[in-house]
């Protein structure tokens, strides 16, 4: 086999004349680079070449779900079923298949597969409901109470009872259901009511889908003007439709574990192929793509939802994080100012520019977004985390007399939240104000969370600076434990085992810090390493 090039091939590259391996060497290379669209051109050129190797159906199955590619994910899938070797979620990706093919026998045979299978046996009595629907014979999905996972599958149960409710234009089922549905599921909540408002409206049911959708919610905007001039005409959902949403929000579910992130990613690729053009598919695919670090596909994601869609607020929200995780910060902020900008715009955009303006140093517009962010709530019903969210931009943007203000405010708010007690105590620490108090705090932040490692460096730092190094060591010691690689633990160890007469090891934990540490910090390090602790060159 010719020599597998360092660096991923362009596209070009991968072409007939390569071998299977080749190809799939040169995919291995570009999926290593994060390179999905590298990767999958790889994979897809490779299992024409070698259709019979197992291994590369297996890795191109996998990249082309994380891609988004449906044909490929479904030729691997086929290939590895015939080998007996097809993952558990390939299951639910042949079931959406033959949902959108309107295949009811092969949608059938599979979900009892997927039943004897038993990893995703919870979604059954749904999947089933929705191949009755598509049969002719509505009948409401029902879950046995006695069923071991009964209680997975009432999670999702209401949501398609009131879909299928409102297929048959049944109100007095439909919206019980709707209600149980959105109460339910917090975190997708937005995107609910917009679905539920829009299938309510497409039956005529004007006035229950506006009760759905707050007036003085920005992102409600596009659907309620729809509504009221009576262009809602949404068709019933279809069998695969049904399906899609049940993967997305098992997608988002799964997803909330960072160890389910990848089949989470999956899954909702799946339900993008159940339903192409469904938005909420997208938006969850977009969220997911940019928690694994594929931020240039979330943008092409979230991209795909129009912008005179209902969903299309939602859609910009996950592009603005998108465009600042792939490094387009100035297009996020735009984005950002823009959403913002809008009347009645939900406390949620205000902190999304807030941390964009924080990220690009701009503090005091931060502070100010934040602060905004605050006007949409009760004095007595204000969230601490914008409280701390401005406490934090007003500290850094060196506004410290007004940040100490907001900090203690946001702690007599939540006296018991170990983020305000750490961030208070830890910042009259930098500055050597009121020392003792600080490290009361800080001890009362870590005996509520004393596994957490930022937490476990204040309290050592804290220790240090008061005088007790003996404390302060294993402090910091447990902290670095927790965070390997922080150059600020590291440091902070670094000084309190030279102070303690460990200087070899104060030199590697120096070492360890300078490895991700810049500018002066860096400089501080490299003296230190060298001349050892000195006054001058002590943390802050």
């Amino acid at each position: 086999m010719a020599a597998v090039s360092p660096s991923p091939p362009a596209a070009a590259s991968i072409d007939r004349g390569d071998s299977g391996l080749q190809a799939y060497a040169r995919a291995r290379l570009a999926e290593g680079d994060n390179a999905l669209g590298l990767a999958v051109a790889g994979y897809r050129a490779a299992l024409k070449q070698d259709p019979d190797r197992v291994e590369i159906a297996r890795r191109s199955y996998v990249q082309a779900l994380e891609s988004g590619d449906g044909a490929l994910a479904l030729q691997s899938a086929a290939l590895l079923d015939g080998a007996g070797m097809l993952p558990r979620d390939g299951t639910l990706l042949r079931i959406g298949d033959a949902l959108a093919r309107k295949d009811w026998q092969a949608a059938s045979a599979l979900t009892d597969r997927m039943t004897q299978e038993g990893n995703f046996s919870f979604l059954s009595a749904i999947v089933r409901s929705w191949i009755a629907v598509g049969q002719g014979n509505y009948a409401p999905p029902t879950i046995d109470a006695k069923d071991r996972f009964a209680s997975l599958g009432q999670r999702y149960l209401d949501e398609h009872v009131a879909y299928q409710a409102l297929n048959h234009r049944d109100l007095s089922a439909a919206i019980p259901a709707v209600r149980r549905a959105l109460v339910a599921r917090a975190r997708d909540g937005a995107a609910l009511r917009l679905t539920f408002a829009a299938q309510l409206a497409g039956i005529g049911a004007r006035d229950e889908a506006l009760m759905l959708l707050p007036a003085d919610h920005a992102n409600f905007n596009v659907a309620r003007a729809a509504i009221l001039r009576g262009r809602a005409k949404e068709q019933p959902f279809t069998p695969a439709q049904g399906y899609a949403r049940l993967l997305a929000r098992l997608a988002v579910d799964i997803s909330s574990d960072p160890a389910g992130r990848a089949l989470g990613l999956r899954l909702a690729r799946m339900a993008t192929f159940a339903d192409p053009l469904g938005a909420e598919p997208h938006i969850v695919a977009a969220r997911l793509l940019v928690e694994q670090d594929h931020a240039g596909a979330a943008v092409q994601e979230a991209a795909k939802v129009p912008a005179k869609n209902w969903f299309a607020p939602l859609a910009q929200a996950e592009l603005i994080d998108a465009l600042a995780a792939s490094g387009n910060l100035a297009g996020a902020l735009a984005l950002a100012r823009q959403q913002a900008s809008v009347p009645g715009a939900e406390p949620e955009r205000q902190v999304r520019l807030g941390r964009l303006l924080a990220e690009s140093r701009d503090f005091d517009g931060a502070a100010a977004a934040f602060r905004a962010a605050q006007a949409s709530y009760e004095p007595d019903k204000l969230p601490w985390t914008l409280l701390l969210f401005e406490g934090s931009a007003l500290e850094q943007g060196k506004r410290w007399t007004e940040a100490r203000e907001v900090l203690e405010r946001a702690a007599r708010i939540a006296p018991d939240e170990p983020a305000i007690l750490n961030y208070l105590g830890y910042a009259q620490i930098e500055r050597r104000q009121n020392v003792e108090a600080a490290l009361e705090l800080i001890k009362k932040a870590s005996a509520l969370k004393p596994d957490d490692a930022a937490i476990a460096d204040s309290l050592g730092w804290a220790q240090f600076v008061t005088g007790n190094v003996a404390a302060a060591v294993p402090s910091l010691e447990r902290a670095a434990l927790g965070a390997p690689t922080d150059a600020t633990i590291n440091e902070h160890l670094g000084d309190a085992l030279w102070t303690a007469g460990r200087r070899y090891e104060a030199r590697y934990a120096w070492s360890a810090a300078a490895i991700n540490a810049q500018g002066d910090v860096a400089a501080r390090l490299a003296a230190k390493s060298e001349e050892g602790l000195k006054p001058e060159y002590a943390a802050p």
